[in-house]
């Protein structure tokens, strides 16, 4: 049954919607928010405004996403008329599958700029890691299948290499360190606006004998969401930055044959910025165009061949009013690869997971951007920096991490005991 200040405050802004005034923006917010699962609490005055649904399905079907506001609207309709509690839960999971606005609708992704240029073909990582004894992805059935693999050797190193010069770059630019759960509720992962049920989910779910609807995280943005949900930030504070190194874990269903090696896996190694802002839109433009030049500066540093790209309506999901990837050219493939993206989903994900600005109660913008993905990373910088040898010259950026200039020169350099060689795979 229904509360009976959820009625009253239901009646309330059924006869006050239509005036469009302050007071019955008050009382449908009230309402909604304390019938919508807890901690959402949606922008119903936008989204059942019957002026805002031509716009609304035209960025539905410009995003290909699942929402349908006719039958939002149609649901909400029967809720005001009956109170039924029947009729709001329905309404409730339609009104949760609309996607976030847009900043700016485009058909095709528009390049924001090209840095460095093309190399001559190269051999895949693959190749040059079975060489050296760097990697192993065959016959894993045992373990984790196709898309599972190990990494040995100088790889390892340059792994961590790249982990250390990110942290430090994100530490100088005053992001704070945190370390996230790799397991997490499901309606954490939901509020962040990853689906985690359906055909099209990329989430792993664990056994019910684990626990109450557990999952593994996708993504360090999840726990660092979570992390915030349920607060209120002093406006002084904004934009917090924080940064994550973690495992991402999840369930790929591309064409292994097409996407062999380390390009698509199960799990990796990421380091992941976020940031909580002011609840205006110009205040989390800001910071996302800071993460992304912090993005375009790593890769630069790296000395790859790279494209930003300011992606499409409908490479954007459900979160996110605009998205920025970094695709880097990968010469031992012969094809650009996602490295990272950037994206500022507005108040989206703060209305799911309740984190508002103290002082005026609004609700903060999020933004959130890949630092690193270890493994896509790697293959680019093999690929891009491979001498005709078979070795790889270490970009000057990681080489006092490394102790050296190339990897897979044998003997490898040893300096004052600070470097011991990893695991060799035989």
């Amino acid at each position: 049954m229904l509360s009976s200040d959820s009625i009253f405050f239901g009646k309330l802004a059924r006869r006050l919607f239509a005036t469009n005034s302050p007071i019955a923006t008050r009382c449908l917010r009230r309402w909604t928010s304390s019938l919508l699962r807890p901690g959402a609490e949606l922008n119903t005055k936008y989204i059942c405004d019957p002026i805002n649904a031509d716009e609304i399905e035209k960025n539905i079907k410009l995003r290909k996403c699942d929402g349908d506001i006719r039958l939002v609207h149609q649901l909400f309709h029967e809720w005001q008329n009956t109170l039924s509690d029947k009729i709001r839960l329905q309404f409730e999971e339609e009104a949760l599958k609309i996607p976030n606005r847009t900043l700016e609708h485009r058909e095709e992704n528009k390049c924001l700029k090209i840095s460095g240029h093309q190399k001559p073909d190269t051999k895949p990582l693959a190749d040059v890691a079975k060489k050296h004894g760097w990697c192993r992805t065959n016959n894993l059935g045992n373990f984790v299948g196709p898309r599972g693999y190990y990494f040995f050797g100088e790889l390892v190193d340059l792994q961590q290499a790249l982990v250390n010069v990110v942290i430090q770059t994100l530490l100088k630019k005053n992001f704070q360190l945190v370390s996230v759960p790799d397991i997490l509720p499901a309606e954490a992962i939901e509020n962040c606006g990853m689906p985690t049920r359906g055909e099209r989910t990329q989430v792993f779910r664990l056994v019910e004998r684990h626990g109450n609807d557990l999952c593994l995280s996708g993504t360090a943005e999840m726990g660092l969401g979570a992390r915030f949900m349920d607060t209120t930030i002093a406006r002084e504070k904004l934009p917090l930055k924080v940064a994550a190194i973690s495992r991402c874990f999840r369930a790929e269903t591309g064409n292994v044959g097409e996407e062999k090696g380390i390009y698509r896996v199960y799990q990796f190694t990421k380091v992941e910025m976020f940031a909580l802002t002011p609840g205006d839109i110009q205040s989390s433009q800001a910071v996302q165009n800071e993460f992304v030049s912090i993005q375009t500066q790593l890769n630069e540093s790296m000395g790859l061949h790279f494209r930003l790209l300011d992606m499409a309506s409908d490479e954007l999901g459900k979160p996110a009013m605009r998205k920025v990837d970094l695709e880097a050219w990968m010469p031992g493939r012969r094809m650009w690869g996602e490295l990272s993206s950037c994206s500022d989903c507005g108040d989206y994900q703060s209305r799911r997971l309740n984190i508002r600005e103290a002082e005026s109660g609004s609700f903060v913008h999020t933004v959130n951007g890949t630092a690193l993905a270890v493994p896509r990373t790697l293959m680019a910088l093999v690929e891009t920096h491979q001498t005709p040898e078979g070795t790889v010259v270490v970009p000057e950026i990681l080489r006092s991490e490394l102790d050296r200039e190339v990897l897979g020169a044998s003997p490898v350099k040893m300096t004052h005991g600070k470097y011991i060689r990893s695991y060799d795979g035989n």
